[in-house]
């Protein structure tokens, strides 16, 4: 790398580290050739690939400008930039720790709930011809909706959650009017909607029950952008050992 001559410029090679450097000199040298001044900078590539930044417009037949801005845009997009690589590597990370904490969600293994009983075992009564056509309708187990309808409202179909999910399986709005419910209270369709967004899930995640839980409590964008894993959000993880704790009471397999 060598400076030019005034005005102040810096010639570096193709190598990304190395234009970094020396726009961050040029902008240093920008800001202390007059105080309280926004220097415009210019970046040039002659015929070799060699780049070129200047605090004013550089001439040669072999150079060919490629953009021009002032210093403190290219301080905000710089800022910008860094922020979003700390934003990608925080991402990764929990990627990582999202794989690592799935692995601890293992579906044979388990620890049973205790049973339904008391009046918990009466509303489940009410519903089980519902729960038992749905079943059928989409190809999933009984005991699978059974597990998600206790974890979701514990049988209550007025069951209504802080952040808006409403009914035996805790449907947001959007994801009602998604699956065609029309009633979101009624529990016949409240059922339905709930199980074909089940299906849905379990078609999208081929099959694997622990991301189509996940998806089902935290949307299956979230289990996307974590890497196809488990999403590294407590009330999820937590979501999906209650469910899996629930169907092992019911006594059966699940079968996708």
């Amino acid at each position: 790398m060598r400076a030019l001559s005034p005005p102040f410029g810096i010639r570096v090679s193709r190598s990304a580290g190395e234009r970094c450097l020396g726009l961050c000199i040029l902008l240093v040298l920008c800001a202390g050739s007059a105080p309280g001044a926004i220097a415009d900078v210019y970046k040039y590539v002659d015929n070799d690939g060699n780049v070129y930044f200047s605090d004013e417009p550089l001439s040669g037949a072999d150079l060919q400008l490629e953009w021009k801005r002032t210093s403190k845009r290219l301080v905000t997009e710089n800022k910008a930039q860094s922020q979003a690589a700390r934003k990608r590597r925080d991402e990764a990370m929990a990627r990582v720790q999202a794989r690592l904490d799935s692995q601890a969600l293992n579906v044979s293994a388990a620890r049973p709930s205790a049973p339904v009983s008391g009046s918990m075992s009466v509303r489940r009564a009410r519903y089980r011809g519902l729960i038992e056509a749905n079943a059928a309708r989409y190809g999933l187990s009984a005991a699978l909706l059974h597990a998600v309808i206790r974890t979701e409202s514990a049988y209550k179909a007025n069951a209504l959650s802080h952040a808006g999910a409403c009914g035996l399986m805790q449907l947001m709005p959007g994801t009602a009017a998604r699956f065609k419910v029309h009633d979101i209270w009624d529990p016949a369709e409240n059922i339905r909607g709930g199980s074909a967004y089940l299906r849905f899930l379990l078609d999208l995640f081929d099959g694997d029950l622990r991301l189509a839980l996940a998806g089902y409590n935290a949307g299956e964008n979230a289990v996307k952008k974590y890497g196809y894993e488990i999403p590294p959000y407590r009330e999820t993880q937590n979501y999906v050992r209650k469910v899996l704790r629930h169907l092992a009471a019911e006594g059966v397999a699940h079968r996708s």
